[in-house]
């Protein structure tokens, strides 16, 4: 399945902010492996000393940044496991900032951090190969918004180059 299969229909506009950051021929699977080293590359990359900058105050740390393209990995392949198994209840939305502070990210070495990432990303990949195609283009309700499993699927990488965009911008 590649991106260029999702019809806009799937997912709301902010959603598509998302998903409009990856290539049309993006394939998942591999684009799930790429992504993951792309991640680790960077994050690997970030100096010592920057990975708990903030460039505001109220703004997260390089680190908390991290902590939340897992988080929300985390809540996403939640969200497209119920929706592709037909489960219509409609899912509510989450509040990513009340995350940040009990997750203690800044206290967690950048090692931890990639190897909670790479066990996270181990299990998406799993369940994505545990889901056919036609499971994938069941469409449930996030948020009040109709979105389908694949469109959950696909935004969690253009989620991660987001951050990633936006830590270079304005972090480094």
């Amino acid at each position: 399945m590649k991106k260029q299969d999702l019809n806009t229909t799937e997912y709301n506009d902010y959603i598509g902010s998302y998903i409009n950051k990856i290539e049309a021929t993006t394939e998942l699977l591999s684009g799930y492996e790429a992504d993951k080293k792309m991640v680790i590359d960077f994050f690997t990359a970030v100096p010592k000393d920057k990975l708990e900058y903030r460039y505001a105050p109220e703004k997260w740390t390089i680190k908390e940044v991290f902590q939340h393209i897992i988080d929300t990995e985390r809540i996403f392949m939640y969200r497209l496991f119920r929706i592709a198994r037909n489960d219509k209840t409609a899912l509510p939305g989450f509040d990513q900032d009340i995350y940040i502070e009990p997750s203690a990210a800044n206290a967690k070495s950048l090692n931890e951090l990639i190897t909670e990432f790479t066990i996270t990303r181990a299990y998406s990949i799993n369940v994505l190969q545990s889901l056919s195609d036609k499971n994938l283009q069941n469409m449930g309700t996030v948020s009040d918004s109709p979105i389908s499993a694949r469109a959950c699927a696909f935004l969690l990488l253009g989620h991660s180059i987001w951050h990633i965009e936006v830590l270079k911008e304005r972090y480094l």
